[in-house]
């Protein structure tokens, strides 16, 4: 049996929506696992895509829940895209801020002038979540972009997790320009691009970082691309049914429950490294009847009951190995439920 999952790594890298919190309450766990952390010496970090906080604020807010954090500790796409417009453009030129208040001053922090009208003639539209955006500065930013202005996301999440369920992100304010434009934002600065990740790692002067976070298409993309190892917890948007349907370039190495994960042994939480072979100990491959955690999955059967997460284990070693998760049947009235709860 494996150590702790946490103890092969420096350095903690998290998200924030679906993995430390939802929207304003803090998940149950949450704090206690990164003041675990901190406490048995592993630094800390959280990269976020999410741009109506500037650092300190989203430092003050996980302070406030008690989740321990500095605003050193926070990377967001916000300011990363602030940077990413001051290197390109010269000092004062105008930007088309397309967000919350929190991407205003970014951008005012970098050296540039925002402002709110395509008359403005800005040299760039930067577009970021913000709850209040609505037609008026979409259609500003639409007639700046046809003008010539270069259109930078700061992120292309599609939903916000909430404790009512997914909400509009900055993904779907993005479509209603490209379907407007019809075309796509000339560069998008938050996950998947690996940029938060390798930021945060180099400032850490971490060799071997852990992501953490709740969705397959930003932050295990993300870590992937970085070459990092991530952690999938499913406290936020995706699930099983979404993990069983991964590609390979969105395949954790991971996956939880929960932050309480992290402390687990690594072997109750490692997915097979590929599709056809290669699996975690203990899991199997090819076909095989297999077992796990109270589970056994014999062809597309699945039997016994236990953690939910040492089944999904083996669902996911069928399922890449080329077992369609719709075609998994229960053989175990607490399969049943499970695979039923999992929309499988």
């Amino acid at each position: 049996m494996s150590g702790e999952l946490v103890d092969g790594y420096d350095l903690v890298i998290f998200d924030l929506d679906g993995v430390i919190f939802l929207i304003d309450r803090p998940i149950p766990g949450a704090p206690e696992a990164v003041d675990r952390l901190r406490s048995e010496g592993t630094p800390v970090a959280y990269a976020t895509n999410n741009a109506s906080r500037r650092a300190p604020e989203v430092a003050a807010l996980l302070n406030g829940m008690g989740v321990p954090a500095a605003p050193a500790e926070v990377l967001n796409s916000a300011g990363a895209a602030a940077a990413l417009l001051a290197k390109r453009f010269p000092a004062g030129s105008p930007v088309l801020v397309v967000g919350a208040e929190a991407l205003v001053a970014e951008v005012r922090a970098a050296g540039l002038t925002p402002v709110s009208g395509a008359e403005d003639e800005p040299v760039a539209v930067v577009q970021g979540y913000g709850p209040e955006v609505g037609w008026k500065i979409l259609a500003e930013a639409a007639l700046a972009v046809r003008a010539g202005a270069v259109w930078v996301a700061t992120n292309t999440d599609r939903t916000l997790p909430s404790p009512r369920g997914p909400l509009p992100g900055n993904g779907s304010l993005v479509a209603v320009l490209r379907t407007a434009l019809d075309r796509d934002p000339d560069v998008v600065v938050g996950k998947p691009e690996p940029g938060l990740f390798t930021t945060a790692a180099a400032l850490s002067g971490a060799k071997r970082p852990l992501v953490v976070g709740d969705r397959l298409d930003t932050d295990i993309q993300g870590a992937v691309g970085a070459g990092m190892d991530s952690l999938l917890v499913l406290t936020g948007v995706s699930g099983p049914a979404d993990l069983l349907a991964a590609p390979p370039e969105r395949r954790p190495t991971y996956v939880a429950a929960d932050l309480s994960g992290l402390f687990r042994p690594a072997d109750e939480a490692r997915l097979p490294t590929k599709a056809g072979g290669e699996a975690a100990p203990g899991q199997g491959a090819g076909g095989q009847a297999v077992e796990a955690g109270g589970w056994r999955l014999a062809g597309t059967r699945l039997s016994g009951a236990g953690d939910p997460v040492a089944a999904l284990l083996l669902l996911c070693g069928a399922a890449w190995d080329g077992v369609p998760g719709k075609a998994i049947e229960g053989a175990s009235p607490e399969a049943t439920d499970m695979l039923k709860k999992w929309d499988l």
